[in-house]
């Protein structure tokens, strides 16, 4: 399928922050409540691709930064028709469209998660992808240091973009940070409140989303349009990651997920499976590295999804619990170049 491909630019604010209790601490990246299960490991990360492109590090205005690009073309046009959807008959995975609750049943919920193999110390990072929405779900993109979930002397380090069940209308932006002491019993969280605004459904189209992340800030941007910058020197919480930009050091890999939460209060209400199944699809990923020294961004590669299968040389599929879901291998496809991340279940 013919990828459309456009730069990204910025103008900006930023959001509070707030100091989250342990018991709303993930174990498994993105997660937001305790689980019991365990995290899985992960392989080796894969080697990146030679550079092809440089982004100057600028942030005063699109104009500045990408002077051809005007205001009138910061959304992406969409997919056609033969790029396939949700619905479109090229999408061979099929699950029954669960309209009521059958009591003489059992339910059991899959999610999914695309988990990036290459470790990343700061870069630009690009998806273009259509959101997924049910009341209790999670649709995300962040990037994440894998040994975070351990806790203890681990720091946690985490940038998030996540579309909420509740609201699909926006989106949430968030540093997530704990200093590796074991004494800490709380994770220091900026998330964004109120939720960033579309102005569209995220579910019903694609647009480009990206985190951008240097050691002077970190910044989220929607079709070309920086929401949020963060700066080194704000300072949040009273421990050592108070400064959540400049604590963020470790380095973190780029994943996404699709899932469904225990806290109603952050994500909605769970109809008990009820609209399932849905789908967060990704059309494709850019990822830049940042030279500190130019400050300039430089493309390692970019995965169109154009094969029948994810690249093992970059992505895994998560296989671990994750509140109200099982993540399952077998939820993350890949077809007419997209990669779908679908959330369904089976009925015993």
């Amino acid at each position: 399928m013919k990828k459309i491909l456009i730069p990204m630019a910025a103008v900006a604010f930023f959001a509070a922050c707030s100091e989250v209790n342990d018991s709303f601490i993930p174990v498994n990246p993105g997660q937001s409540e305790v689980s019991s299960s365990s995290e899985a490991q992960l392989p080796p990360a894969g080697e990146s691709s030679s550079s092809e492109a440089l982004i100057g590090d600028q942030s005063s205005s699109s104009e500045a930064l990408f002077p051809e690009l005007s205001s009138s073309s910061t959304v992406l046009p969409e997919l056609s028709s033969s790029a396939g959807s949700p619905a479109d008959p090229q999408f061979t995975y099929k699950v029954p469209y669960l309209t009521e609750l059958d009591p003489t049943k059992t339910y059991t919920f899959y999610g999914a998660e695309l988990t990036g193999l290459d470790q990343f110390k700061y870069g630009r990072y690009e998806a273009r992808m259509k959101m997924a929405a049910l009341s209790g779900s999670v649709s995300s993109m962040f990037l994440y240091y894998d040994d975070s979930w351990k806790k203890d002397v681990e720091p946690w380090n985490e940038i998030d973009i996540e579309v909420l069940g509740k609201a699909p209308g926006s989106w949430q932006s968030n540093i997530i940070t704990r200093e590796g002491d074991p004494s800490i019993k709380s994770n220091t969280a900026s998330e964004s409140k109120p939720l960033h605004d579309f102005g569209f459904d995220a579910t019903q189209g694609f647009h480009l989303f990206a985190i951008v992340w240097t050691p002077e800030y970190v910044s989220w941007e929607i079709d070309s349009v920086e929401v949020r910058r963060d700066t080194l020197g704000m300072s949040r919480g009273k421990h050592a990651d108070a400064d959540q930009v400049a604590f963020l050091t470790e380095n973190q890999s780029l994943r996404f997920n699709l899932w469904a939460s225990k806290s109603t209060a952050w994500t909605g209400k769970w109809a008990g499976g009820v609209g399932l199944p849905i789908e967060q699809q990704i059309d494709y990923v850019r990822v830049y590295a940042y030279d500190v020294a130019t400050k300039t961004f430089t493309l390692s590669w970019q995965d169109d999804f154009d094969g029948e299968d994810i690249d093992p040389q970059r992505w895994s599929r998560g296989d671990w619990e994750m509140e109200r879901v099982n993540l399952r291998p077998d939820n993350v496809i890949v077809e007419n170049g997209v990669c779908r991340l679908i959330l369904d279940y089976e009925a015993n």
